[in-house]
């Protein structure tokens, strides 16, 4: 017997023996690690400017994925490559700089909410690139989703209010159905780890242009250990240790299990700022809450193949 296909058979047995509760619990994890990532950004942003920062982590997750990956993705970085680059590039860049940015004005948890919103907008951006017609129970999370927001944006007084940042991070929502439309495109023709290392390299070119014409200068406060410690989570865990645990659980946990475990990330996210940041969540926006994640949980029930992320 052959070294390759008796590594085959090793493979489907380790596969098969794989515990599935394990599984389920490496899927809690990335999402726990998903929803910590908003708030050690808020934390990361008191000392680095959002773009010099997300310039960091691109950096540092296409360093990683170039060391560990480097045979999926050297074959594929060919001219053919350059438009999806470009497109999943753009829009990634374009998701991440309005949540980071909006990040600065609102509170990790209620950005985590909004940018869930994604969960219940992508089949909508899948019909306007794809033409696939979304199905009812869409259109139904649709509005409770967009009820959701109404109670979110509540103030005590009773008016309606969206601060700048709500509405940043909205966009963020909107552009990352896109974002995760055309990688779900562009990942049928190339090498899934090779269009995600050059999303990272586009990303990470704008960020870097950004940062040097907009934003002020590193200086000492980027070295103090708790601001490297955040930069290192953010980049090691909710970024390379997030998907590889993403990755085995998908492949041992049903798709409709995994996409509901995912989607606690949000719950995860308020509970780490209530308790670290102390974010004050009113009843209007715990309604609000409620009402975006029971949307998200409709929307990915009968999850399709762009429904899952990445952070």
């Amino acid at each position: 017997m052959g070294m390759v296909e008796r590594f085959s058979k090793l493979r489907s047995r380790w596969s098969r023996s794989f515990p599935p509760n394990l599984a389920r619990l490496m899927l809690l994890a990335c999402a726990a690690l998903w929803g910590g990532s908003y708030l050690l950004a808020k934390f990361a942003m008191e000392a680095i400017a959002p773009q010099w920062l997300m310039t960091l982590r691109m950096t540092g997750a296409c360093l990683c994925m170039l060391a560990l990956f480097h045979k999926h993705i050297v074959p594929y970085l060919t001219p053919k490559i350059i438009i999806p680059a470009l497109v999943v590039g753009l829009t990634y860049w374009g998701t991440m700089i309005t949540q980071t940015i909006g990040l600065q004005t609102i509170e990790p948890g209620r950005s985590a909410f909004l940018t869930a919103a994604y969960c219940v907008l992508t089949p909508f951006a899948t019909w306007i690139v794809s033409k696939t017609r979304p199905k009812i129970i869409n259109l139904v999370a649709g509005v409770i989703c967009l009820i959701g927001v109404g109670f979110v944006s509540l103030k005590p007084g009773g008016s309606l209010s969206l601060s700048i940042g709500d509405w940043l991070t909205i966009a963020t929502a909107i552009i990352f159905s896109f974002n995760l439309t055309c990688l779900g495109v562009y990942t049928k023709r190339f090498d899934p780890i090779a269009v995600t290392f050059v999303q990272f390299a586009v990303a990470g070119v704008l960020f870097l242009i950004g940062a040097v014409f907009t934003e002020p200068a590193p200086n000492a406060g980027w070295l103090a250990p708790s601001v490297i410690a955040s930069v290192l989570y953010l980049f090691l865990g909710a970024t390379m240790s997030a998907q590889i645990m993403q990755n085995i659980g998908l492949a041992h946990v049903p798709a409709s299990q995994a996409s509901i475990i995912m989607c606690t990330e949000s719950l995860f996210a308020v509970s780490f700022s209530a308790l670290f940041w102390g974010e004050r969540i009113i009843w209007s926006s715990l309604v609000g809450f409620a009402l975006i994640f029971a949307a998200v949980l409709m929307s990915v029930l009968r999850p399709t193949k762009h429904s899952l992320h990445r952070n």
